[in-house]
């Protein structure tokens, strides 16, 4: 049978534990919060104790514990992961891709930028004109 109690006020203004009959249990106690947590330490007393185990709490799915042949088992995981990873990038946008592909192939990049501008320097056509020529045009237009 469990037995109901409850934290009430006497005369003086202190607080006491008392059970459905009214009769006294604990106290008096100065505070509400000191009679409480009397009432919740006799709670806890009244509970038939139960064993509390020391492991960790894990949130999320547990690992598996590893197998015997450990490094076939790694050598499968990582090709999977890698082909996984392959899969992936193929179904990215293109616009992911070039970025990709600019930050680990620099010196690919760099190419494809020299490609797509042309040269410049000494290869340039610009630095073929000869100022006698030029001259020659100029002073034909009349400028």
């Amino acid at each position: 049978m469990t037995k109901i109690l409850n934290v009430t006020r006497n005369d003086d203004g202190q607080f006491e534990i008392t059970d459905q009959r009214g009769t006294m249990v604990e106290g008096p106690f100065d505070t509400n919060a000191a009679a409480w947590s009397a009432l919740d330490r006799i709670d806890h007393e009244a509970m038939p104790s139960r064993r509390r185990s020391n492991k960790k709490v894990l949130w999320g799915k547990p690992e598996k514990p590893a197998k015997r042949n450990g490094k076939k088992a790694a050598r499968c995981r990582a090709s999977k992961d890698q082909h996984r990873m392959k899969v992936n990038a193929a179904k990215a946008p293109s616009w992911v891709r070039s970025v990709a592909a600019a930050k680990f192939d620099p010196a690919g990049e760099r190419n494809y930028r020299d490609h797509r501008l042309g040269t410049f320097g000494a290869a340039s056509e610009v630095k073929r004109i000869d100022p006698a020529t030029y001259l020659a045009e100029k002073a034909a237009r009349g400028e």
